[in-house]
């Protein structure tokens, strides 16, 4: 008999509870220094190519959701990742009181420059609307994209679903086409809009911040994937699991009913073959 399911505050409350806590934390850390990292752009030189250093802490919010979304499932990633733009956006009007604030940044000097120097400051870590907007949007809609393709594409490994070389295909295929999206909703929204670029510029920066991200998570999938064995190993996440995510035994399981079938035909062609006899 299957637990009886609870309100979706106690989902999310046990849920919090079964995640470790070192892989939340890893997934909202990322998720605030690449909206930070995003005020950066790195000096390109051709006109064409744009690219910010926020690629640099991206590639491990994918990781972190695809780890997750491979143990816990989709759902439980996809809410994983509304508390994180949450907390990004409260991260954000913190930094933004601090930037109003009367006063003087460290490494802003003592020079002529020191008005101007702490003024720069002050709008990095203060943001402006359209930024913050713009990374939302995108962060939203590519963790739901990636989370929901990851597990879709886990569904099609019959043989060793488990190991590592569908752990890598399922996180490497998903983590380029969200990131992608990821990179294009937050150019055209800002980038477009508000810094002039070119739809080139947005095509082909969006390109290549995706496979600057996945060649990030090539290099650490496999620390991703070790520390989900950890996970199935010690059976972390197991209150979660029963009382909200039976279905994902589906996947492990799912040649079963293949067997079942089999077995029945052989007992009926047993059973024909006693009335034969």
């Amino acid at each position: 008999m299957q637990p009886k399911k609870k309100s979706f505050l106690t989902e999310v409350e046990v849920l919090i509870n079964n995640i470790p806590s070192i892989c939340v934390s890893f997934f909202f850390l990322s998720v605030v220094g690449m909206n930070l990292l995003a005020n950066k752009a790195i000096d390109m030189k051709a006109d064409w190519l744009a690219l910010d250093t926020a690629f640099l802490f991206s590639w491990l919010s994918f990781l972190t959701m695809d780890v997750i979304t491979k143990r816990f499932g989709p759902r439980a990633s996809n809410i994983i990742s509304v508390l994180a733009l949450l907390g990004n956006l409260l991260f954000a009007f913190i930094f933004w009181i601090a930037s109003v604030i009367p006063g003087t940044w460290s490494n802003s000097g003592n020079d002529m420059h020191k008005d101007a120097i702490n003024e720069a400051f002050d709008k990095s870590y203060g943001g402006t609307w359209f930024i913050i907007v713009g990374s939302s949007a995108a962060f939203l809609s590519s963790a739901i994209i990636n989370n929901m393709l990851n597990w879709s594409l886990g569904k099609l490994f019959k043989r060793n679903p488990n190991g590592f070389c569908a752990f890598a295909l399922r996180s490497y295929v998903s983590t380029a086409i969200a990131q992608y999206i990821d990179n294009f909703v937050f150019a055209i929204i800002v980038s477009f809009n508000f810094f002039d670029w070119s739809i080139i510029q947005v095509l082909v920066a969006s390109f290549i911040k995706m496979v600057a991200e996945l060649l990030f998570e090539i290099i650490f999938s496999p620390l991703g994937y070790l520390y989900l064995k950890h996970m199935e190993k010690e059976n972390i996440g197991k209150e979660y699991l029963d009382l909200y995510q039976i279905e994902l035994k589906e996947m492990v399981n799912e040649i079963e009913p293949e067997k079942q079938n089999d077995d029945e035909i052989n007992n009926d062609l047993d059973d024909k073959d006693k009335n034969l006899v």
